[in-house]
């Protein structure tokens, strides 16, 4: 068994979220029996939900993967990879594939829905976008959304270690063949990363008591 301490329960001591991220790592065997409570999935989710991104438009969407059969149709395309199938949630993050004027225009008239109000330098920020992204290549478009989808993707991994929930951010699958599993292709998403959510059998993952390995800060950060 695993000599790490059992992190399960929240906390207000700000020191613990430094913990509990020297506690996660990238999972490799999960316990298909212990499910991840449906609070604590739910925060994971809000955390991704309320990460930032560039300008505000939110450009990716999370697919909650819980059923069997359609778990079992992605593990062969993730390098059959046990997380998929033995995970309690799967997370699948994915981004818009292209920036439209009908997408800008519907976050920007959502902001003002919400705030209730119009601002004449948010509508002058709404036509600075209008006349720049969409005139842009899909490709390069599809490529920025993705960038703010992994934003969510490091929101709901921070989320994760603080809940105690063990998680395994993957890029290890064909993106093609997991669009056509979920239909990402007619809602214009595509797949980017995903995230399974679970408990570690610690008996059996070889990586559990390896000590994490990261730069020492004086090799990582530079003051300017």
């Amino acid at each position: 068994m695993s000599s790490k301490p059992d992190i399960t329960q929240p906390t207000t001591d700000a020191s613990t979220l430094i913990e509990r991220l020297n506690w996660r790592y990238a999972t490799k065997k999960m316990d298909p029996d212990r499910k991840v409570p449906a609070d604590k999935v739910e925060r994971i989710i809000e955390a991704a939900r309320l990460a930032p991104t560039s300008s505000g438009l939110q450009p990716f969407e999370l697919f909650v993967v819980t059923d069997p059969q359609v778990r079992a149709r992605i593990r062969p395309i993730a390098w059959n990879q046990g997380q998929i199938v033995d995970s309690s949630h799967l997370l699948v993050f994915a981004a818009w594939d292209n920036y439209t004027a009908e997408r800008i225009n519907a976050m920007f008239d959502y902001t003002n829905e919400v705030r209730g109000f119009k601002n004449e330098g948010w509508e002058n920020y709404r036509q600075q976008l209008l006349n720049s992204y969409p005139q842009r290549s899909p490709e390069v478009n599809f490529e920025h959304a993705a960038r703010q989808a992994y934003i969510g993707l490091a929101a709901a991994l921070v989320a994760a270690a603080y809940e105690g929930v063990d998680s395994t951010p993957m890029e290890g699958f064909d993106p093609k063949a997991l669009d056509e599993i979920l239909g990402l292709g007619e809602r214009h998403l595509r797949s980017v990363a995903v995230l399974p959510l679970g408990y570690r059998v610690a008996e059996q993952d070889w990586l559990v008591d390896l000590p994490k390995v990261r730069r020492p800060r004086e090799r990582f950060v530079t003051e300017v």
